[in-house]
């Protein structure tokens, strides 16, 4: 009879815990939830319900809980001391899909890699770098190294700096490339786009143009600006010196 007994609960127990699954994948708050994030807390949900059912019925049977519990945590103690890597990896893993640091679709710098985050996983952190080239990082160093979302913000600020001779006109220098960032596609109006005399450099004035874009713009605003820079003094017949040095013999 406590065999039988344990078998319905068992029966009983994962069609309840497949029915509370269903409930919960279909919940407005949960649907909601980051992807990444979403299958985590799936899975484990899971887990913890099918553990529920199997140690109620091992105890229906007559198996003693406790003998249960304590080798479970004497195998548990094992496979920690085994998989001090993994585990360190899982906890990094759980801390990246709590606090958000950056998700998929992001484009981020974390220490020498670069690139697209394409999966948030529980032990490594898949990126495609510009080259196509794929990266998976452990997520145990993610949670100890500096990590640069290029991304979350939405809009990013775009340094582009010009070098110009030392004969030149500096107001007609500022005007010939504020017309170019009026007339370049993708800036922003808000902050508006300026134009200042930043340095003084060994053969050359240095003019800096500071505008904003989108995030998904960034590399077609600044390729569009440094050729469009370009022409423009150039029409305007604004001399881009080269790198010079004087020298006096005695």
């Amino acid at each position: 009879m406590k065999l039988l007994g344990g078998l319905l609960i068992l029966a009983v127990g994962f069609f309840l815990a497949h029915w509370i699954m269903k409930l919960l994948t279909r919940s407005d708050r949960f649907v909601r939830i980051e992807p990444t994030l979403k299958g985590f807390l799936q899975n484990l949900v899971k887990l913890l319900l099918y553990v529920i059912v199997i140690l109620t019925a091992a105890s229906v049977m007559g198996v003693p809980l406790t003998s249960f519990v304590t080798i479970l945590a004497s195998a548990g103690v094992a496979i920690s001391l085994a998989m001090q890597g993994a585990l360190s990896n899982f906890v990094g893993g759980m801390t990246i899909l709590l606090l958000k640091p950056f998700k998929a679709g992001d484009y981020v710098k974390i220490g020498d890699a670069e690139g697209t985050v394409q999966s948030i996983g529980l032990f490594f952190t898949e990126l495609t770098m510009p080259d196509n080239r794929h990266v998976s990082l452990p997520n145990s160093s993610l949670t100890n190294t500096a990590i640069i979302n290029f991304t979350r913000e939405g809009t990013r600020r775009l340094d582009v700096t010009f070098g110009v001779s030392y004969d030149s006109d500096i107001d007609r220098v500022r005007e010939t490339l504020e017309q170019v960032a009026a007339r370049t596609e993708n800036i922003l109006p808000d902050p508006a786009p300026i134009v200042k005399l930043t340095a003084c450099g060994d053969s050359s004035l240095s003019f800096m143009m500071r505008v904003w874009c989108k995030s998904a713009d960034y590399w077609d605003v600044n390729w569009a600006l440094l050729e469009n820079g370009k022409k423009a003094l150039d029409a305007a017949g604004i001399e881009i010196p080269y790198p010079q040095m004087d020298v006096h013999m005695k």
